[in-house]
């Protein structure tokens, strides 16, 4: 049978009305992108606590619209890729950019190298961790771990000195400033274990729902309050932290090992051992001598 392009099977099928609960998500990180391109726009103006402000602004988004997605049931390949293209703008070029107009301008092309090889880092771990997302050789602790400082996180922390600065730390020489860029993209695309906590249960006790959302609401505002104050807090915090993600993947991985040698030593012993035959008992043995 030909194919028709003007069929109506195929009419019904390019005009069927796609879902609200899967457009909510997507809506939540297209605001993303516009936030992060405007932080872009508002650094070239050397409107830099705008523009800081921006980053913020859409990596709280990015934390919200995976968790709306799977709450209302609207999770979509569509949606992943596009939350991946939100996150390379928002926190690969957008924080180089920033960190290029504030200061690593002063290094020349030292600084914009600096500048590119974040943005480039952010998106190669973006990359592999699409790839590596069905990998069906991890171990299940595995899933509470990133492999290498996840994006957002990268932009929160590659962002110090300008909350430094905000605070009226003298700003750090340029190199000091490419230096730690480098680092950060180092650990972006690093094989460094980083707790991610997605494995948590975030169910809440009916009795401590009054204080979680009490805690949640002073958080908020000692952030609007003082946010260059928690935001140096909490990166310098991140920082410090990261060994011990190490150190808690590295003890289940070895707790795993030894489990799985101790599985299988019995099967080996007795696989090890030869098949022997059983033997007939001579003295109660009444067949024929010449079928012994």
């Amino acid at each position: 049978m030909p194919f028709d392009p003007n069929s109506s099977e195929l009419r019904r099928r390019r005009f069927r009305p796609i879902p609200v609960r899967m457009l909510v998500p997507n809506m939540i990180t297209l605001l993303a992108i516009c936030a992060g391109l405007t932080a872009i726009r508002l650094s070239t103006e050397g409107r830099m606590e705008l523009a800081v402000a921006a980053i913020v602004f859409a990596a709280i988004l990015d934390g919200i619209d995976g968790r709306v997605a799977r709450m209302i049931k609207g999770q979509s390949k569509f949606g992943a890729e596009l939350d991946s293209l939100a996150d390379f703008v928002n926190f690969g070029v957008a924080p180089g950019l920033i960190l290029y107009f504030w200061q690593l301008h002063e290094l020349n092309n030292g600084g914009w190298i600096a500048a590119m090889v974040f943005a480039i880092s952010g998106g190669l771990r973006l990359a592999r961790f699409n790839a590596s997302i069905d990998d069906p050789n991890k171990p299940a602790f595995a899933a509470n771990y990133f492999t290498g400082v996840p994006a957002p996180a990268g932009a929160i922390t590659v962002l110090l000195p300008i909350y430094l600065a905000f605070l009226g730390v003298p700003m750090p020489p340029a190199t000091l400033t490419a230096f730690y860029t480098l680092l950060i993209a180092f650990l972006m695309v690093s094989r460094l274990p980083v707790f991610s906590g997605k494995t948590v249960k975030m169910r809440v006790p009916p009795e401590m729902v009054l204080p979680v959302f009490v805690s949640v609401v002073f958080f908020v505002a000692l952030l609007i309050g003082y946010p260059w104050h928690i935001l140096s807090a909490g990166s310098v915090a991140y920082l410090i932290s990261l060994p011990w993600g190490w150190k808690s993947y590295r003890d289940q991985e070895r707790a795993l090992a030894v489990q799985t040698q101790g599985a299988g030593a019995p099967m080996a012993a007795q696989a090890a051992t030869p098949y022997t035959a059983p033997v007939a008992d001579a003295d109660n043995d009444d067949r024929p001598t010449h079928l012994h």
